[in-house]
């Protein structure tokens, strides 16, 4: 078919010229429509017709072209044109009512397609040479045509998919609404948004999606021949189509991005993209360094998986697999440009890459894939660039933005995976410094670890845990030489990969390998280095922020897992007793920090006694899922692995762990039995216990592992459904025929007797306590075995009579009784009994006497009390008269001395205990007693069981014990230690079980507490307050604080604070007076306070000022040195930031000067609410102070003035603190005293010209300290302010750079539009140290700054000049801030009118 025909469906001979006028006039904005037969006529054409017009066209311009290739004859399209009459401007006119119209609210498919090719054949003719000469190109229409496809392709189907991805977003509560306007596959106009929802068919979107492909091959072939080196904005306008372009389908092939030799053999519109965004970096299309710079540009927000709009900020897209594989497909893409261009790319590769750096947001997935970009760009990079790059990334990672620190921690992580770049490769020895990843690891990860924001601290110490990880060798030395004390160097004891140890580039070619470790040094200052380190590391375990502490024992795992610091006790304490911390998601990660560490540590029995204390303990946890997550992992350790004993079969290492730690329970891990024993309580509830469970459990009684198998036995029995009592029994016989038995194994075969008894008939039962009767009364037994078998010999004659048991107790028990009381009168009557004292037999005596008691109370008479009473007080005479009673006020101590050693003086006052615990008239008796030995007592184990003693008796006769409450307390202040943490522990159970109540002086003394000597007791005591008593009473801080106060400086005057009784021997001892003891009573009240709520905190303020200040202006109390102490004391506290009224603060990323991520909403939304908050708050205080505080504050300074009291010092400097939120409201304020609005003024003023005097010295100084010189590529610490980015272009971003001392700081302004000389003319250098940019220090001028300076600070030299938007060149010099070496002069320096503080200081 010949063009005139296929030309003829258009009907361009009817077409009116003055339409096509009309048209052109219009400049192709807005569609004119023509009249409505021949609209109808053109409408009516289908897209065959229009592709049979684009192949002729596409034929005759191919015919053309090779014609003038031969220097042929071949008649032009354009001669063919015009002399069939068919004007150009008529054909571009019509081609465009078809392509305007798709851009009407609702086109059908049939518009859409039409428009398309329409589209595509305008693209074709402006490609064919002469199209601009025949009047055939209209930039407007070119880029209508060009983008047509945003207005063709359907959008609602990718409007649902963004509404149902972001919905799930949504939960992470950081989506803003402003995303929810945008798609995951490209930008939506907001007309759009307001379309009709159309449904189209397969056939509809196939046909659609052919014409789109159509149109992408066009502007291919267009930018084939037609170039756009004039036209930078159609060529940006290109860039950002093909940038969306590539959303459009996904990619099943990978793609080559190799130039095909015809556009048709592209497959995808994804691949013609790319294709077309090489095509626009060519020569023929402008300066190549413009075109990198714009698809480069477009290219980092398809990295960033970004949504970037004409006028919108960028919003995050939903990270499907559509999206990710995109943004892969962008990042190969860079990579094979760099690849292809060389140098020219390779500046702009690292644009790309700092850009990508600083448009990172927080969410976690889009940070790591992220790094993951920068490592897959950074791999195509020299190893100087990488350098450079690196030198740039340190920098960044002290940036004053929280997520770019975060981000430089994952940058690290994946940089670390790659091969290390060796030394050589980069000649430039400054550089050469950042190529190890020793410097990765120490400078820039492991720095992070004293980040202000404790989420940049979390994600170091959990990365530096990940680094032990990696196969890389280098890495793992690095990390062993933070923590190693002697400076070891680890090498491999298996084979090593290709090269030798000391090549930089050694990888380990599996996951884990066994190494050792060589001394080579042992120098004092790397020791310590190292041991800061870990010591940091565990304050870091114990940090007040959950995400640290959860990182920092992944850290710990880590070191410990792979033998960079030893197994001892004190490290591995560290990770299990985090099981029990207060925080639920720690206490799981310490639960999984201890199973992994068992796993890779399975024979250690350090690391098996720390999995027992890490995971038995949370088995009685008040979190349900805290509980279960212990029990499964017994369940999984212990109760899986029990399976049937045999001889000859090996036991696998699971089953051999199982058993090491059965033993360690019953051996050097006792302790943990109770919690042990809840476990099998809860798994009885779930019949886990089968059959086939005991008999394989009873199989290992006769191994050599028994002991653990009777423990388990032991707890089992009592819910399992049947035993074989012969074996029990069995069991029973072998070991009362022993010599030689284990007490813990015998504690649980006892046990397990007692608990199968009801089973046994009465020959056996019979049987039984003849062998427990005989054994206990040759009192050979161990005490647990004792306790043991005297509870045993309760169950055995236990019955459902309770006559007929308590016969049977008082038979057995009361001849044990008899038995002791017999051998005690033997010892303390006869005057040689001290020659026959054996102490073990007395002591078990003693502890027979007491337990058998309390099952035969009957059988206890006063013979038998006054015999224990004698070994503690040697009285014979009374024990001979037993008439008198014992005076009740002397101590144990004040008796004649005896001759019985300290030990069994404590065993006899548990005894004695006992015997009181049955009969209240020796309660009452025994309570002075023992209240006055704990007084004058000197006798460490005896005072400290009569705590326990008393404390214990608190229970049952509470009302008896209450009066003795404070001189139990009285204990908290004991010279002894052990006393003190007992005592805590003792009431801290009385009071949350409510037998004993917040009376008297007991508060004050148990807060006291908290400024132990002896740390560890003061953390108990912090934990008691905060996590068992505070939730049981939380008004108890608040009603308490004022007599606090008073109660610590011992004053008494005030008529209802610190009235209670107390001795003056307890005023003395609980007494915090003096200045002296000022930090101390300050930390208390500071405790206190960061507790309160705000309520709390309005309503302490309030009675504070009507309670004490009013009293002192009132004259209720008088102004002595103890007033004043009092007064001085209450101004102090009322300064306390601690005090002031806070805000309700929302959950914070991080620490403070955290920013929120620009477009998070919700975080900002958190922002506007908290400054909401405070304002109310700020009303509400000021409204308090004005109505209370003032008039007092009038009152007591004219009081003071008259006595001239120091005090009013400190009444001044609580006006200075608490006027801070009032500045400019202290006149309105203090209307009725001008004189004293007039003093605050003037304390204001002073305050702060010091305040800025000392600013000034410390950022001003002329002369700096003499310091040593950083070593070659060592890097300076980071300013103490930040300086805020500079508004940026797709140019270099602007970090702040480090303020190194003792060099000079050349400001150099340059521009393009000057001569060199006229340049340097204006340069600028001053020697300022510890200069730093404020903010707006670009826009406002400072006062000593030279005008017409336009400073643009940039980050890296090399690269601070690469192609603005404002048209410079790469060639061309931009505003950079220099760092030159001490001594070398900058050119043409300008006086800078800089002044002393020093100076202006003398003169004045």
């Amino acid at each position: 078919m010949d063009l005139i025909s296929a030309l003829q469906f258009l009907k361009l001979h009817e077409i009116p010229k003055a339409w096509v006028d009309a048209v052109w006039d219009l400049e192709f904005t807005e569609r004119k429509p023509l009249d409505e037969p021949l609209e109808e006529d053109l409408a009516a054409s289908g897209h065959k017709a229009f592709r049979n017009l684009y192949q002729c066209l596409l034929a005759h311009a191919a015919e053309q072209q090779h014609s003038v290739g031969n220097d042929g004859a071949s008649l032009s399209i354009w001669v063919i044109l015009n002399e069939n009459g068919m004007s150009v401007k008529t054909l571009v006119a019509v081609l465009s009512l078809f392509v305007l119209r798709v851009k009407t609210k609702v086109p059908s498919v049939k518009q859409r397609v039409s428009g398309l090719y329409a589209a595509s054949l305008y693209l074709l003719l402006l490609g064919i040479p002469g199209s601009i000469s025949n009047q055939g190109f209209h930039e407007v229409l070119l880029d209508t045509c060009s983008d047509l496809t945003s207005h063709c392709w359907p959008q609602d189907s990718g409007k649902k998919r963004k509404k149902d991805g972001l919905k799930n977003s949504q939960t992470d509560g950081k989506r803003s609404k402003h995303q929810r306007k945008e798609t995951a596959e490209m930008e939506v106009d907001e007309e759009e948004e307001e379309e009709e929802e159309l449904n189209f068919s397969k056939q509809d979107l196939m046909k659609m999606r052919e014409a789109v492909a159509h149109l992408v091959q066009s502007l291919l072939r267009l930018l084939q021949t037609f170039p756009l080196k004039d036209m930078p904005l159609t060529a940006s306008n290109f860039t950002q189509i093909f940038s969306k372009l590539l959303y459009f389908e996904p990619v099943i092939c990978e793609l080559t991005f190799a130039a095909p030799q015809d556009v048709t053999q592209l497959r995808s519109v994804p691949e013609m993209a790319f294709y077309g965004l090489k095509l626009l970096c060519s020569p023929k299309h402008g300066d190549q360094k413009d075109s990198l710079r714009r698809v480069f540009h477009r290219l980092l927000y398809v990295i960033l998986m970004m949504n970037k709009g004409n006028h919108r900020k960028p919003s995050l897209l939903v990270p499907s697999q559509a999206i990710l594989s995109t943004r892969n497909q962008a990042i190969h893409f860079v990579c094979h440009l760099v690849e292809e261009l060389k140098e020219l790319a390779e500046p702009f590769l690292e644009i790309l890459l700092q850009h990508i750096c600083f448009q990172m947001v927080e969410k976690s997935e889009f940070r790591i894939h992220g790094a993951q970009a920068v490592g897959m760009l950074v791999s195509q990079m020299a190893s100087p660039d990488y350098a450079c790059f690196i030198k740039w990334l340190f920098n960044y990672s002290r940036h004053s933005k929280m997520v770019h620190r975060l981000f430089s921690v994952d940058v690290v992580m994946v940089l670390l995976e790659q091969p290390e770049r060796k030394l050589e490769e980069c000649q430039d020895p400054e550089l050469a410094s950042f190529l190890p990843h020793k410097f990765l690891i120490q400078n820039l990860l492991f720095a992070r670890r004293m980040d202000e924001s404790p989420t940049v601290q979390g994600h170091a110490l959990s990365c530096l845990a990940q680094c032990l990880e990696l196969p890389s060798l280098n890495v793992t030395r690095a990390v062993h030489n933070l923590f190693s004390a002697t400076g070891t160097q680890i090498i491999l004891e298996g084979e090593l990969t290709e090269g030798t140890l000391g090549s930089q580039n050694n990888q380990k070619t599996y996951r884990t390998l066994p190494f050792r470790t060589v001394e080579i040094s042992s120098a004092d200052s790397f020791s310590c280095e190292a041991k800061e380190n870990l010591a940091h590391l565990f304050r870091r375990v114990k940090d007040s922020k959950i995400n640290v502490r959860k990182a920092a024992l992944q850290a710990l795992l880590g070191l410990l897992k792979h033998g960079v610091i030893p197994l001892n006790w004190e490290n591995l304490e560290s990770l299990s007793e985090r099981s029990r911390d207060p925080a639920v998601s720690v206490k799981k990660k310490a639960l999984q920090c201890v199973a992994e560490l068992l796993a890779a540590k399975p024979e250690s029995r350090l690391v098996q006694k720390a999995w027992l204390h890490g995971v038995v303990p949370p088995v009685v946890d008040s979190e349900t899922s805290v509980q279960d997550k212990a029990l499964e992992a017994l369940n999984q350790v212990i109760l899986s692995q029990v399976k049937r004993y045999s001889a000859s079969r090996h036991m696998e290492a699971s089953e051999r762990l199982t058993w090491d730690l059965l033993g360690l329970l019953c051996d050097e891990c006792q302790n943990l039995s109770q919690y042990f024993s809840r476990a099998f309580t809860i798994w009885s509830k779930q019949n886990k216990f089968t059959s086939a469970f005991i008999t394989n459990l009873i199989s290992h009684t006769e191994a050599d592992h028994a002991a653990g198998a009777w423990l388990l036995l032991s707890k089992v029995v009592t819910s399992s459904p049947r035993l074989p009592y012969e074996k029990i029994l069995d069991a029973w016989d072998t070991m009362v025929s022993s010599k030689e038995v284990n007490v813990t194994t015998c504690c649980h075969i006892l046990s397990v007797v007692g608990d199968i008894a009801a089973h046994l008939n009465e020959d056996t039962k019979d049987r039984i306590v003849a062998d427990l009767m005989s054994w206990l009364k040759t009192f050979a037994l161990s005490l647990e075995v004792i306790s043991a078998a005297v509870q045993t010999l309760y169950q055995l004659g236990s019955s459902e009579e309770i006559k007929q048991t308590q016969a049977f107790l008082n038979q057995h028990c009361g001849e044990l009784v008899s038995t002791c009381e017999a051998y005690l009168a033997d010892i303390v009557l006869n005057e040689n009994g001290a020659q026959n004292l054996n102490e073990e037999l007395m002591i078990k005596h003693l502890h027979t006497l007491g337990v058998a008691s309390l099952h035969c109370p009957a059988r206890v008479g006063k013979k038998t009390v006054l015999l224990v009473e004698s070994v503690l007080t040697a009285r014979l005479d009374k024990l001979k008269e037993c008439q008198e009673e014992l005076p009740a006020s002397l101590p144990l101590s004040q008796f004649r001395e005896n001759f019985l050693p300290s030990r069994v003086k404590a065993h006899g006052v548990i005894t004695l205990g006992k015997l009181c615990l049955q009969h209240e008239e020796l309660v009452q008796k025994y309570l002075p007693v023992f209240a006055r030995e704990l007084e004058v007592g000197t006798e460490v184990a005896v005072r400290n069981n009569i705590v326990v003693i008393m404390c214990d008796l608190c229970v049952r006769y509470t009302n008896i014990v209450d009066h003795y409450i404070p001189n139990i307390s009285t204990c908290l202040r004991d010279d002894v230690a052990v006393i003190r943490e007992q005592t805590l522990i003792m009431l801290t159970n009385l009071l949350q079980e409510e037998f004993v109540k917040w009376k008297g002086s007991l508060f004050f003394r148990f807060v006291l507490t908290l400024v132990d000597s002896v740390p560890a007791i003061a953390s108990l005591c912090e934990y008691c307050l905060l996590h068992l008593l505070l939730k049981k009473n939380p008004e108890m801080f608040s009603q308490h604080f004022i007599e606090c106060v008073f109660h610590f400086n011992s004053y008494t005057k005030h008529k209802s604070y610190n009235r209670f009784p107390q001795s003056e021997r307890e005023k003395v001892r609980f007494s915090l007076k003096g200045a002296q003891h000022s930090e101390k009573r300050f930390r208390i009240y500071r405790f206190l306070l960061e507790h309160f709520t705000n309520a709390q905190r309005f309503n302490i303020i309030k009675k504070i000022n009507h309670s004490v200040l009013a009293c002192f202006a009132d004259g209720e109390l008088p102004l002595d040195a103890d007033g004043a102490e009092i007064l001085s004391e209450t101004f102090k506290v009322l300064s306390m930031k601690e005090m002031k009224l806070q805000a309700i603060s929302a959950p914070a990323a991080g620490a403070a000067g955290e920013e929120p991520e620009e477009g998070n909403m919700a975080v900002m939304a958190r922002a506007v609410l908290q400054a909401a908050q405070e304002k109310v708050v700020s009303q509400v205080q000021k409204k308090a102070f004005i109505e209370d505080t003032v008039p007092l504050i009038i009152s007591l300074k004219s009081l003071l003035e008259q006595k001239r009291s120091p005090i009013l010092g400190d009444l001044m400097a609580y006006l200075q603190v608490t006027m801070q939120d009032y500045r400019n409201e202290v006149k309105e304020l203090f209307s009725g005293d001008e004189q004293l609005a007039a003093e605050v003024e003037f304390a204001f003023q002073t305050a702060e010209k010091e305040k800025e005097m000392q600013k000034r010295m410390k950022n001003c100084s002329l002369v700096g300290d003499p310091k040593t010189p950083a070593e070659p590529g060592s890097v300076q610490g980071s300013p103490a302010r930040r300086r805020p980015l500079l508004p940026f272009t797709f140019n270099t971003p602007q970090p702040p750079r480090p303020v190194y001392p003792l060099t000079r700081l050349t400001l150099t302004d340059r521009r393009a539009s000057r001569p060199r000389q006229e340049e340097r003319g204006q340069s600028r250098s001053v020697a300022l140290e510890g200069t730093v940019m404020l903010k707006g220090a670009a826009n406002n001028r400072a006062f000593s700054t030279p005008k017409g300076n336009n400073i643009n600070l940039t980050f890296n030299e090399g690269l601070s000049a690469i192609l603005s938007d404002q048209g410079t060149s790469l060639s061309e010099d931009t505003s950079v801030l220099h760092v030159q070496p001490k001594g070398q002069e900058a050119p043409g320096p300008r006086q800078w009118n800089v002044q002393s503080p020093l100076r202006q200081r003398k003169r004045v």
